[in-house]
């Protein structure tokens, strides 16, 4: 028999349909996406999205949060983790509005939180027995959520995988497997958020044959030119507008594409450690020298973002694959014209689609992936697939918190 504060987990798991909520703020750190999905079945066989929306973050939150995450003191990280609890409480209460719904007929939270560093292993790290700088931080207070909800919260989703030596990214592949596979296409599930990243799903695959890693920058060195040159009034480039404006430089997105992260072999994760506002400052100092125009950079960067995602399906994917037959787009970059653009030009053979069109909306499609892998964590199965993260086995994923 389950303690009393425990039995909510025996209705749980008796229950065919459940109702979940997905939290998440990615690596451009500009809001929480809450998605409400129905999910049907153990492993699940099927989610259906109820409602989804974003609470932008506050400007003294969103400047602390990208503080934090490169030199930030352990104050700030303190009181942030519990400033984000309330904002990622606020997220899951307005979804639940929104959705129409009693708010005591959702049974669980899964929130990812908002990473703040991410120290993933390389090849180096796995052939040593000394300690090494490994690790993974996202923060926004489970028991804040929990208290402020009624609701039980699964969270800290990247440890374990990390424990057991994998990359503690990229996550979502599992739910991608799940829901995108087909019994006769081969097709890439492709997220441009702040990073992008890529999960291969062969013709009738089994988990392990999956094949997902991060590709490199999505939006972030983007809305981070438009950011910079925009004095801080806008944070990403609606529509494509200053990248439809300028013209790619060759010599710049030369030097771009030239990163090492771009040629190690999968699996591989990286964030804002390696892309974020040192390598931005050093991108806008040779844009600078090269005499390009604001436009021209954010064309350029746009460009860069495109071509490496390209890269990595030529260098890593095609030579594995007998062909790609889709590509399916989720992710705030789906929403750029000039980027999509771009993807089809550079990948002409791909038929390219939005994920919308096959039901999951691009927009909440991560937040939809931690509602599923809360769901897998009460249920006992494993969340990560160790063919993506580079993990020794599958884990069950996460940490409980009650809200009593």
């Amino acid at each position: 028999m389950l303690p009393k504060s425990w039995r909510w987990l025996e209705d749980y798991a008796a229950a065919n349909e459940r109702l979940v909520i997905g939290l998440i703020s990615g690596t451009s750190a500009d809001g929480v996406d809450a998605a409400l999905v129905r999910v049907i079945g153990d492993k699940p066989k099927r989610v259906e999205t109820l409602a989804f929306t974003t609470l932008p973050y506050p400007a003294k939150i969103r400047k602390a949060v990208l503080e934090v995450s490169h030199n930030g003191d352990i104050e700030t990280l303190c009181w942030l983790n519990f400033a984000l609890g309330e904002l990622f409480a606020e997220a899951a209460l307005k979804v639940i509005e929104i959705a129409g719904v009693d708010r005591k007929r959702v049974q669980l939270i899964g929130s990812h939180g908002q990473t703040v560093r991410h120290l993933p292993p390389n090849r180096k790290h796995r052939t040593t027995q000394s300690l090494s700088r490994i690790g993974t931080l996202q923060i926004a207070s489970p028991a804040v959520i929990a208290m402020k909800t009624g609701i039980p919260v699964v969270s800290d989703f990247r440890a374990k995988d990390m424990a057991v030596g994998g990359q503690g990214a990229p996550l979502v592949p599992l739910v991608d497997w799940l829901l995108l596979r087909h019994s006769r296409k081969t097709r890439i599930a492709l997220n441009i958020g702040g990073i992008a990243n890529l999960t291969v799903l062969p013709a009738k695959a089994k988990a392990s044959d999956v094949l997902a890693f991060d590709t490199g920058p999505g939006n972030m060195l983007i809305d981070g030119a438009v950011r910079h040159f925009s004095g801080g009034a806008l944070n990403y480039d609606r529509n494509g507008e200053w990248a439809r404006q300028g013209r790619v430089d060759k010599n710049l997105l030369r030097w771009l594409m030239s990163h090492p992260f771009l040629r190690q072999p999968p699996p591989k994760s990286t964030g804002r450690e390696m892309f974020g506002d040192a390598f931005l400052r050093e991108v806008l100092e040779r844009a600078k020298l090269l005499g390009l125009t604001e436009r021209d950079t954010v064309a350029t960067l746009t460009a860069f973002t495109a071509e490496s995602i390209a890269d990595a399906i030529r260098r890593f994917v095609l030579p594995k694959f007998e062909r790609v037959d889709e590509l399916i787009v989720s992710g705030g970059g789906a929403n750029n014209p000039i980027l999509m653009a771009m993807l089809h030009e550079k990948l002409p053979r791909v038929k390219i689609r939005r994920s919308d069109e096959l039901g999951i909306n691009a927009d909440a499609k991560e937040a939809i992936a931690f509602a599923v892998l809360a769901h897998r964590t009460v249920m006992g199965f494993a969340g990560n697939l160790p063919s993506a993260t580079g993990a020794k086995m599958p884990v069950i994923l996460g940490s409980i918190t009650l809200p009593r």
